[in-house]
């Protein structure tokens, strides 16, 4: 195609498209070392001058270029290897045969020693004993570098010496050291010396772990964990890498078999895994390119898994704690106002979500517990008070015995109940004085929560609505009472209004031995009479009436026994407060009682019940991580900024 004119390039055009490989001597370097790997080689050295104007030089035993391969991908600005090699490195017949993935993609690696000069030397040596010399140097004009001399050399051995006098970036020797033995640790069959010197791997700066891990009686794995980023801000390589007998199995991999560690985390960016043994010889391809699919491997791959999960989790044990503090510190308010159960159950939430999750984002965590939080402001401890409640006041040697099977836990959930009762008994006793109270929307549905007032024996979450039942009560007061008595009938079918009263019937089931069918096993009927209304001979008369109708209606399952209460402000000093139904057998029982005696009596019962465990567990401290957050110095804030300067 002809065209008009040609791009022309300014004499630090590569310079500045290089970026960071022409200014930092230790990305420079890298890059020249992995080009390294990339050829084959086993072995890199690298001589770093003390002073400007003296040469660097780095030497290593890799296949080499003849010529022609040379100016095709040395001189080719931005070669692609994957395209034209594949990424599999062929090695030099001489250094033996392995696995290796190369590193190599846009050809920009060999160029690293502009980071020292405008000019430097290549002497190649093909394994096929062709040598040459080539001197390249960036320039202006058409070309942004150009192949300045070219010349044949005899020598021995093959390989690639990249020379050039160090005009700027001097590196220092060890610092380069230090990097290059934590980026290109995982192969043992690799070698970077600089200035003559290497580090061993057990010998790294940056060793934080090395443990033993006996897989059976004959196989024994050495576990050794480097934090490369004591010494380079990442690895050249991540993954898990396998030594069998000082050589490399396959390339480093997060991925072990079934088992998988999430590479994206800042402890696998940060952290080289070397697992060494010298038990697994025949368990190994004979390429080197991976384990044989054996069951040992798998059990070695779980192991080795299980081990890195917990040295990570140990890892950021720090930064859980800053995460936890962080979140459970924001939300301090709230959290001061749960019970101590709650906080209990908020910090062993926020432990055991943060162990299985370390990375979780404070974002994250926080909604979490909002969450947590909500839940235990509606939490109950109904059925441990139940089995309380169960106990006869005197008792005492039964409850101790409870007690001894208690944890701190338990108990704290039964003085949370017991509270949450007392402030019931409170409500009930204020409103119940009160006669503007409306007791059909206050009261009744306040007496039907807390069914424990009338005895222990309805402490039970058995007692339900019915719907026989509600359809025998609904039959049965139809014909005593006009359909507006039935309140709120879709929300509240339990509940009808009489009138002078409000009433409820909820009951029990159980299965009969001779039905599979379940069937009503007990009634319980509350009778709330209105304010000021004092209950008297009718009264007990009509409830008696309500049994025996009940009873006989023929609508109810089985053959339950009813409990019914009446309950006024007063009593009729002239009546019997406990009537039966029925004779041989008994079928049911009617109970006059008082607001005022329902509410001393609970209030009596439970306040024992709290005063015997407060003086049980009043040594207990609270030393979970909400508390640890609460007891910390707290200021409020008294004007919230919504607007930035």
């Amino acid at each position: 195609m002809d065209y008009l004119h040609g791009s022309l390039f300014e004499e630090d055009y590569l310079l500045r498209t290089l970026g960071a490989l022409a200014n930092s001597p230790d990305i420079a370097l890298t890059e020249l070392v992995a080009n390294a790997w990339d050829a084959g080689a086993s072995q890199v050295s690298i001589t770093i001058p003390n002073e400007y104007s003296d040469e660097i030089v780095v030497i290593d035993n890799g296949a080499g270029l003849k010529p022609e391969d040379f100016k095709l991908r040395w001189m080719t600005l931005g070669y692609n290897r994957l395209k034209h090699q594949g990424d599999i490195v062929k090695f030099p017949e001489e250094n033996g045969s392995g696995y290796r993935r190369a590193f190599g993609r846009n050809g920009i690696g060999r160029h690293g020693m502009l980071c020292f000069s405008n000019e430097y030397i290549v002497e190649t040596v093909h394994e096929s004993g062709v040598g040459s010399r080539f001197v390249v140097a960036v320039t202006s004009g058409q070309q942004p570098f150009t192949l300045l001399r070219e010349e044949r050399i005899q020598t021995v051995g093959h390989g690639t010496t990249l020379r050039a006098k160090v005009e700027r970036n001097l590196p220092n020797p060890k610092v380069v050291r230090d990097l290059l033995s934590a980026r290109f640790m995982q192969d043992p069959r690799f070698q970077v010396t600089v200035n003559g010197a290497s580090i061993e791997l057990m010998q790294h700066g940056g060793l934080i772990d090395s443990r033993q891990i006996i897989v059976n009686d004959n196989v024994t794995l050495e576990l050794v964990i480097i934090d490369s980023s004591k010494t380079a801000k990442t690895a050249r390589q991540h993954g898990v890498a396998f030594w069998v007998g000082n050589r490399l199995v396959g390339e480093p991999s997060w991925t072990l078999g079934d088992y998988s560690i999430d590479g994206r985390t800042s402890f696998a960016k940060r952290h080289t895994i070397v697992v060494k043994t010298n038990d697994l010889f025949d368990a190994v391809m004979p390429d080197w390119s991976a384990f044989k699919k054996w069951p040992l491997i798998d059990e070695v791959y779980r192991i080795v898994a299980s081990n890195i999960e917990t040295i990570y989790k140990n890892s950021m044990k720090d930064r859980i704690q800053e995460t936890q503090h962080a979140v459970l510190y924001q939300h301090r308010t709230e959290l001061s106002q749960l019970h101590a159960l709650g906080r209990v159950e908020v910090s062993h939430f926020v432990e055991q979500l943060t162990e299985e999750q370390p990375t979780i984002n404070q974002e994250h965590l926080s909604a979490a517990v909002q969450a947590v939080i909500q839940l235990e402001k509606s939490r109950s401890g109904a059925n441990l008070i139940h089995k309380l409640s169960m106990l006869s006041e005197e008792d005492v040697e039964g409850l101790n015995r409870l007690l001894d099977d208690w944890s701190v836990k338990d108990a704290l959930v039964v003085l949370d109940e017991i509270d949450k009762r007392l402030l019931v008994i409170e409500a009930l006793g204020r409103f119940s004085e009160d006669p503007t109270t409306d007791e059909l929307k206050t009261l009744h549905p306040l007496v039907l929560q807390a069914r424990w007032l009338f005895g222990p024996e309805f402490d039970s979450p058995h007692y339900t609505s019915n719907v026989s039942l509600t359809s025998a009560m609904s039959k049965l007061f139809q014909r005593k009472v006009s359909k507006d008595a039935f309140y709120n009938a879709r929300n509240r079918p339990d509940i009808i209004i009489v009138e002078n009263a409000t009433l409820s019937a909820i009951c029990s089931e159980e299965f009969d031995d001779d039905s599979p069918l379940l069937k009503m096993k007990r009634i319980l009927i509350i009778e709330l009479k209105r304010g000021g209304f004092a209950i008297g001979r009718n009264e007990m008369d009509q409830a008696g009436h309500y049994v025996e109708d009940l009873l006989n209606s023929g609508h109810l399952s089985g053959t339950p026994f009813i409990n019914a209460f009446v309950v006024g402000h007063e009593i009729d000093s002239k009546i019997t407060r406990i009537r039966k139904v029925g004779d041989n057998p008994e079928r049911g029982r009617i109970e006059a009682t008082t607001f005022g005696q329902l509410v001393s009596t609970a209030n009596q019962r439970l306040m024992r019940l709290k005063e015997q465990l407060d003086d049980r567990y009043k040594g207990y401290t609270d030393s979970t991580i909400v508390q640890k957050v609460l007891n910390e110095p707290y200021q409020e804030l008294l004007f919230e900024d919504t607007e930035t300067a």
